[in-house]
């Protein structure tokens, strides 16, 4: 039971890092920022992550790790509308539980490798980080490539950042599930599936 509490806490703690990452970049994104932010005091975050570096790397790794289970689950379906909607869905209900990390995910696709600031570690690696790999991936994307098939790259990046906004103000507003059908229908339709989805699934029947 503690250590369940201790993750939630951890998890709220990442989410709303990155949410403030998302909105100002590392560098301008102070501690007292953070501490404020997780409702702690600077020695009480700091007792949590030993500095904001270590502080944006854990939220960084919980978004990989969030982005590989999204993909894992959507690759189930064979790529096409339906893997779409799997990833939507999966994405929708990680989106409004953990809306910070999205933010940060959106910012780091929209930017197209112009993304130094986000990547204290290495500001030249790879245009791509944390949970943006993935969720590309599972939209058909190749990270790699993402020129390829510039259509496609324009849809994605437009649904993430409704996906964003979204799932901020229905958190904002406190109404996460009675948006959830209208965001999922939304970001589907930034993905060229007008009118063709069908209900939104529950989110109890999305395959574990």
């Amino acid at each position: 039971m503690a250590r369940s509490i201790r993750r939630h806490l951890d998890e709220e703690i990442l989410d709303r890092a990155a949410g403030l990452f998302a909105r100002h970049g590392f560098d301008h994104t102070s501690l007292k920022d953070l501490a404020d932010a997780v409702e702690l005091s600077k020695p009480g975050l700091l007792h949590h992550y030993p500095s904001k570096e270590a502080l944006f790397a854990a939220a960084m790794a919980m978004g990989r790790r969030q982005g590989q289970e999204v993909l894992e689950r959507a690759t189930r379906v064979p790529p096409g509308q339906e893997r779409d909607r799997r990833a939507v869905e999966l994405l929708v209900d990680f989106a409004l539980e953990r809306p910070g990390l999205i933010a940060l995910a959106s910012r780091g696709i929209s930017t197209l490798g112009d993304g130094a600031d986000l990547d204290v570690d290495d500001p030249d690696e790879s245009r791509f980080s944390g949970i943006e790999q993935p969720v590309l991936a599972a939209l058909g994307v190749e990270p790699t490539s993402p020129g390829d098939d510039p259509e496609r790259l324009v849809r994605v990046v437009g649904m993430l950042a409704a996906l964003a906004v979204l799932s901020l103000s229905a958190n904002h507003v406190n109404e996460k599930a009675a948006w959830r059908p209208h965001i999922i229908t939304t970001c589907l339709d930034a993905l060229g599936h007008h009118g063709r989805g069908g209900a939104p699934t529950d989110p109890a029947q999305v395959e574990a």
